[in-house]
């Protein structure tokens, strides 16, 4: 049966020469060994400075809010002076570009490298988390870097489109959505549809009697938007069915789903949270990007 007792008798182990606690467990002796001082005095200094930043800095909270430390410091206006001095630091290029007429800043070099700058930050900080850090897109977020434009790709178009946004609720935004199909169609002429619509970019068939029949269901029902040859219109947002390039996926099944749920994506409308001049700059990055018509 083991057995535990303090003994203050002084021993000494043999094998190290260090003086023991008085502990034993099951004749097995705890050394004295004190902590090393360089390490105490290290732990004091912690202590004393733990000390002193609850007194300087806000440490401790309180019901609505902390301790403000007596120099009264905080994070949220230290972020707002460096905001401040990066848009002094700014204000020169800023105010080159916001004196310059859109359509040509690209005609500058200067101009031009100015915009791509100040773009790239705004597109990483408010665009990327949708449409990737490159531009590429993903499923239901459009690929900036094509030439395929649901609400068109000239800068007067892509300003518009960041200003206002897309069925964000601003009036002047993009509106409209893709109807739900399922409560006018069978599921019998969707399918038909769909193949008929996989069949314009060459992706299936047209011959097929499927397709002929979705052809007719086509022209009846989905031409007033996507035109009589499927080739979309830009006014309206909606899609060209020929080009192979597809928001949410080109597969039957997915567009079956399209079909029968309709879609309608939303994008911000960043003219109320950037200012003119941010706009004017990521509207030139977006439609440098390498599909700006």
């Amino acid at each position: 049966m083991s057995t535990a007792h303090d003994s203050h008798d002084g021993a000494v182990d043999a094998a190290t020469g260090t003086p023991t606690t008085g502990h034993e467990w099951d004749g097995i002796r705890e050394l004295n060994n004190p902590l090393p001082r360089w390490w105490l005095y290290t732990f004091y200094a912690c202590i004393v400075w733990a000390i002193g930043y609850w007194v300087l800095y806000p440490a401790w909270p309180l019901i609505t809010g902390a301790t403000p430390g007596v120099l009264g410091w905080h994070s949220r206006s230290a972020v707002v002076e460096q905001l401040s001095e990066l848009q002094q630091l700014r204000a020169a290029s800023s105010a080159k570009l916001a004196a310059v007429p859109l359509a040509d800043i690209e005609k500058s070099p200067e101009l031009l490298s100015l915009a791509r700058a100040e773009g790239r930050v705004a597109f990483a900080d408010n665009c990327a988390p949708c449409h990737g850090a490159g531009g590429g897109g993903a499923k239901g977020f459009p690929n900036l870097n094509d030439d395929d434009w649901l609400w068109g790709g000239t800068l007067e178009q892509i300003s518009a489109t960041l200003t206002h946004g897309i069925r964000s609720g601003d009036d002047a935004g993009h509106q409209g959505n893709m109807l739900a199909f399922g409560a006018i169609l069978t599921k019998a002429e969707i399918s038909d549809v769909a193949d008929y619509v996989r069949s314009l970019s060459g992706a299936a068939p047209a011959d097929t009697p499927s397709a002929k029949k979705g052809a007719a269901l086509f022209a009846t029902n989905c031409a007033a938007c996507h035109g009589e040859d499927g080739k979309g219109n830009q006014e309206l947002g909606s899609k060209n069915l020929t080009d192979g390039i597809w928001l949410y996926g080109g597969d039957k099944a997915t567009i079956v789903q399209t079909i029968t749920n309709g879609r309608g994506g939303v994008m911000p409308a960043w003219g109320t949270r950037l200012s003119p001049t941010t706009i004017k700059a990521l509207t030139v990055y977006v439609h440098t990007l390498g599909g700006g018509q």
